[in-house]
Parts: C-alpha cells; structure tokens; sequence
C-alpha cells in the first residue's frame, strides 16, 4: 500500500512547493547551509579535543531535517535520535546554545548535561536528541497520541536511522499507532549503514525498509533526501494525513552521511569505497542540488551564496567562542534539572511524587 504522491518529476511544481516565496526558498538554503558549517565547526574542535563524548555528524543529510521540519506548524512536534544537531538548528534553536551544550557548559541547553546527543527546545516543540536506538520511536508515539487525546490538529514527526527499523520498541509503536489511529510519521532517514554495516547486510527487506509498514496497515512511501522539494512535498502528504485523518505514515528518505557513524567510527572509509562518497558529494549532496535548482530560478546569484556561506562561517565560529568562554557545570549542578517538580518546589515535591496526570 504504497502513498499517493506527486506524479511530476519536478516536485517544484507540488501545490506545497508552488506556496514558497524567493525568500523563503533562500531561507530553507540558508538553514542548510548553517547546519553543515556549525557541524563542520564541531568537528574542528572535537578534534581538538574540546568536547567529550561521542559526536555524530549530519553532513549529507540536511534537507531531510530542513526540508520536513519546515513544514510544522504550532500543534507540530518532533522527536529524533542520537544524529540531532540538523534537527535541533532547523527547529530554531542557536548555535550558541547548542554547541556550548557539546562543550558540556553550564550555557548549553541541556546546561551542559546532555552533550551532542540530548538536544532539547521544549519552546519550540523539540523533544531531543535521544541516544538509545529506536528509544524516541514510542516517545514519538506519546507525543502524538497527546495531541489528539487533547484534540489538536497536529502531528508528530519521529525520525529514526535506518539501524533503528530492526528494534522491537519500533515495530511495538507500529502497531499501536495502526490500532489507535495516531498521527504520527516515523520518518526513517536511511544513509545506508547501520553504524558500520551495510543495509543489505543488517536488515531482510524485499523492496525498502518502508514497505515493513504494511503488515500493519500503514500507508508509506519512499523520498529521494537529495531533493528538499521531493521531502517536503512527499512530507506534506503524511503530515496532513495525520492531522486531518488522524492516520500514521512511514516515510524512508534515501540519504547519506559523508562521515563515520560517529567521529569515533575510524573505519567509515574502509566499510565505503572512496567512489561512493564521492558519487555522492558531486552528485546527490542535497546543499548543491538545491543550490543549482535556485540558481536555474534565479532566486539565488553566486554573491548571495557567498554571502550566506560567509555568515554561517562566522556564526558557528563565534558559537565556538561563546562555549570555549562560557562556565562548566558546578558540583552543586548535579542535582538541578532533574525533576521540574523539584527545581520549582511544588506540592508534588514534598511527597516524592514527581508524575502527575493534568
């Protein structure tokens, strides 16, 4: 049961797309662009080792965050995994407040707590940033269910790698969300590897990952990530399918990433020849496809790409000056931002009783 989609190879052309001003266009480039010089920024210094942890980079996979995040509205949420620094920037967060975070200072928005991993905007309906594989599937699930339990025309958007499909907690919130109606869209964000295996050797498939969505009666579809029109059009679809007919969709968009699976992962050139990275940066790298498609439509001219190229620089320059400054975590820290009940001394925390129902 595969979705309706646009038929036109062009999907410039979708009714979604057609709605979008030259500004706006500039500004979904714009955001891209951000997203790869801040992570390009990160990598310089998790080199030089200024951050601890793990770090795993979003360089390749750009328009699919941009591309399906720009579509929300207010009653929109979204929820993805460990890879979360293109989500976290497209929602709207800064990057000061992001790469301080990494940094592990008192500045960042998990104040220093979370690292790389553990991005949250709860202002901006952004609920992480999750390091166990597939653990944000049934969150995603509950954030949707929230929604139209209380009756509101929204969606959840929870994104998972391709490793991720092979998880029981994924296939336990297919179901429910069949049964109950939810509307939810599990968006695979397939680049190929489960960490440092191929696809074709982790996951028993016949034609896609998506098409495990019919043995629970749930519509899919599949999205070339190198093109942010063919995401954004095909997104639309299963978003307002959720909003509106409170039904769920799995969308497995085709993408890659450039790097390892996380920094640490010193083998991601052994595991991929160097003709298939290639292939990809000269051919299906989604920042140059949408660049050329904007140059073509005379939204964009070679001094306006340098321009934003030049200020993104700049911007995740001076994030990493901001953190580099800002203050660690004190020992007194470790017991804040644990429960809200008790940071803001409510009832409930004088009886030990941190969950409620409203």
């Amino acid at each position: 049961m595969i979705s309706a989609s646009p038929t036109p190879l062009d999907f410039a052309s979708s009714p979604i797309n057609q709605s979008l001003t030259p500004q706006r266009k500039i500004e979904l480039y714009t955001q891209m662009v951000r997203i790869r010089r801040f992570e390009q920024a990160a990598l310089k210094f998790y080199n030089a080792g200024k951050m601890a942890g793990f770090l795993h980079l979003y360089i390749g996979q750009e328009s699919v965050a941009v591309g399906t995040i720009s579509l929300g509205g207010a009653d929109d949420h979204f929820i993805t995994a460990y890879r979360d620094h293109g989500h976290a920037l497209a929602v709207g967060m800064g990057m000061n407040e992001c790469m301080a975070e990494m940094f592990g200072k008192q500045t960042g928005c998990s104040k220093g707590k979370g690292g790389s991993m553990h991005f949250f905007a709860p202002d901006k309906n952004f609920w992480g940033g999750h390091g166990i594989v597939a653990g944000q599937t049934p969150l995603g699930l509950g954030l949707a269910y929230g929604l139209k339990y209380l009756g509101r025309e929204g969606c959840c958007l929870c994104y998972l790698g391709d490793g991720a499909v092979n998880q029981g907690a994924f296939h336990e919130s297919l179901n429910i969300a069949a049964l109950f109606g939810i509307p939810v869209v599990y968006v695979i964000e397939n680049n190929g590897y489960s960490m440092g295996t191929s696809q074709k050797r982790s996951s028993a498939y016949n034609g896609c990952l998506a098409q495990r969505a019919e043995a629970y009666g749930i519509e899919w579809d599949v999205v070339n990530g190198s093109d942010v029109y063919e995401v954004r059009a095909k997104a639309h679809i299963a978003m307002e399918r959720a909003r509106k007919e409170h039904k769920p969709t799995v969308l497995e968009i085709d993408t890659y990433r450039y790097y390892g699976h996380s920094v640490a992962d010193a083998n991601h050139k052994k595991y991929r020849t160097p003709e298939e990275i290639e292939n990809y940066k000269n051919n299906h790298d989604p920042i140059m496809v949408f660049e050329r498609k904007l140059l073509e439509e005379g939204v964009l001219n070679d001094d306006l790409v340098k321009s934003i190229n030049d200020a993104a620089k700049t911007e995740a320059a001076a994030s990493a000056k901001f953190a580099e400054e800002s203050p660690a975590p004190t020992i007194a820290d470790i017991s804040t931002d644990v429960y809200w009940e008790s940071d803001n001394n409510t009832p409930a925390s004088q009886i030990g009783q941190h969950f409620f129902n409203d």
